[in-house]
C-alpha cells in the first residue's frame, strides 16, 4: 500500500505549487515515476488540504485502479479528481474553452456549496432546489446542472459512485418533457 509523496516545488514565477510523487512497479520489475501537480500552495495552503485532493488517485493506485473508500468521497474530492483526469492541460479531450468554463463552474458555484457533502448524501431534488435559488439566467443554472451531470458521470466511470442519481440532468435544458424513443403501432377500429 503507498500514500505517495506531497512535495511542495517554487517556481521561476507564481506561487509554490504541491507536487504529488508516486512509483508503479512494471511486469519486468523496474520502477517507473510519476508525478503530477495538484495546485498552487494559494489554493491548498497546507500539505493536509493538497494530499485530501488527492483521495481518489490513491485509492486508485492502491487498488489496480479501483477507488475502495467511494462511500467516504466529498464532493470536493470528486472536483479534484474531475479536475486533475479531464480538465489537465495532457488531456485533448475536451477544448481549451471548455475546460475553462468548467473549472470556472466548479469553483464559483459547485465546490464552495457542495464541498462538505459525501457523495451519498447528493439527492436531485437538493440540486434542483439550489439551482432555482441562484441569482442567475436559467440559461446559467442550466450550465451549472449539466456540469453537475458530467461531474457525476465522471465519478460513475471511475467506479468512484455505484448509482447514478442524476439521470434526470441529462434532459436538454429547455425540454419539459422528454418523448418516449419508441411509441407502439396505435390500434385501428
Amino acid at each position: 500500500m503507498q500514500r505517495g509523496c506531497m512535495q511542495r516545488n517554487s517556481r521561476k514565477e507564481g506561487p509554490d505549487v504541491w507536487q504529488f510523487r508516486w512509483s508503479e512497479t512494471r511486469l519486468d520489475g523496474t520502477r517507473l515515476y510519476h508525478k503530477k501537480i495538484i495546485g498552487t500552495v494559494e489554493q491548498y495552503p497546507e500539505e493536509d488540504a493538497a494530499r485530501r485532493s488527492v483521495v481518489g488517485l490513491v485509492s486508485e493506485l492502491n487498488t489496480d485502479g479501483r477507488p475502495t473508500n467511494s462511500s467516504t468521497m466529498t464532493v470536493a474530492q470528486l472536483c479534484d479528481h474531475f479536475e486533475q483526469r479531464e480538465l489537465a492541460k495532457e488531456d485533448s479531450w475536451r477544448s481549451h474553452a471548455t475546460k475553462k468554463i468548467y473549472k470556472a463552474y466548479l469553483t464559483r458555484w459547485i465546490r464552495p456549496h457542495w464541498k462538505k457533502y459525501q457523495l451519498a448524501e447528493v439527492r436531485t431534488i437538493q440540486v434542483e432546489s439550489w439551482l432555482r435559488g441562484l441569482p442567475l439566467a436559467k440559461s446559467s443554472c442550466a450550465k451549472i446542472r449539466n456540469v453537475m451531470s458530467v461531474l457525476f458521470n465522471h465519478a460513475c466511470r471511475y467506479e468512484l459512485f455505484d448509482r447514478i442519481q442524476f439521470t434526470s440532468f441529462v434532459r436538454a435544458p429547455n425540454a419539459e418533457h422528454r418523448p418516449p424513443l419508441w411509441c407502439p403501432p396505435k390500434s385501428r377500429r
